[in-house]
């Protein structure tokens, strides 16, 4: 009888910290979705002003951080609860992490054309980042609740 309330307890105590871990994951990567919003705002301003493009490299090398790592914020058994992940991340997972290495190779090109200060490079290099955005979103991003 101990035995059987002792792994009931076991049982309920797992499924809280798996759900517990499972909104962590989903806050560190909605917190890093909202930064990059943030940066992809800052340097809008400034390819818009045709500014100098040179200090926006550590605005970039903060997107690729996230991005390098992004599938890993995807684990399985995250996609319920306060999250617009759609179900394709995992069943199309191999699609979600080519996404991932384009967008990661999108933002190394934004990268050089902003730390050469060539603002006409980093204006078109900003748009294929959007539009990267835009891609994954569409297929992996569901709508707001």
């Amino acid at each position: 009888m101990k035995s059987g309330l002792v792994t009931g307890i076991a049982v309920v105590l797992c499924a809280t910290a798996g759900a517990a871990v499972a909104q962590d994951v989903i806050t560190q990567r909605r917190d890093g979705m909202k930064n990059m919003g943030r940066q992809m705002e800052a340097i809008k301003a400034v390819t818009d002003a045709r500014g100098d493009t040179r200090p926006l490299v550590e605005r970039i090398d903060t997107m690729l951080a996230l991005y390098t790592g992004l599938p890993a914020l995807f684990p399985a058994g995250s996609g319920t609860g306060e999250t617009r992940a759609l179900p394709a991340i995992w069943s199309d997972r191999a699609g979600f992490e080519q996404m991932d290495a384009t967008m990661v190779t999108q933002l190394g090109v934004l990268r050089a054309a902003a730390a050469a200060g060539d603002v006409a490079a980093t204006t078109a290099a900003y748009g294929q980042v959007g539009a990267t955005c835009v891609a994954c979103h569409r297929t992996y991003r569901g709508p707001a609740r």
